[in-house]
């Protein structure tokens, strides 16, 4: 490969690399600006409360319009595992990158 061609690589990468990093900062504010939301749904999923509501679903208790997803066993736990998931995988990723690897 000659100079050209390098250079022409190398800013190929470096133009991908940069939107990837602009696209990530994106993403971890988005991330970070819904922990409480996180929080409070854990909360939630794990209160009283959640099975109260969950079980007047389940009697027809409830308006027939009205959006109840939080209510979806499966819809809440794997929104909540998947977060966790994210952690562990930005955990990984970090531990990777200071290790030099």
């Amino acid at each position: 490969m000659d100079r050209t061609e390098r250079i022409r690589e190398m800013e190929g990468l470096m133009d991908r690399a940069s939107a990837a990093v602009k696209d990530m900062d994106r993403a971890l504010a988005d991330f970070e600006a819904v922990r409480g939301s996180v929080e409070a749904l854990e909360r939630y999923y794990a209160s009283d409360e959640w099975m109260e509501d969950f079980e007047a679903d389940e009697a027809g208790e409830l308006p027939g319009d009205l959006k109840r997803g939080v209510l979806s066993e499966d819809g809440l736990f794997e929104l909540l595992d998947e977060d966790k998931q994210l952690f562990v995988r930005m955990l990984k990723l970090c531990a990777r990158y200071l290790s030099g690897q």
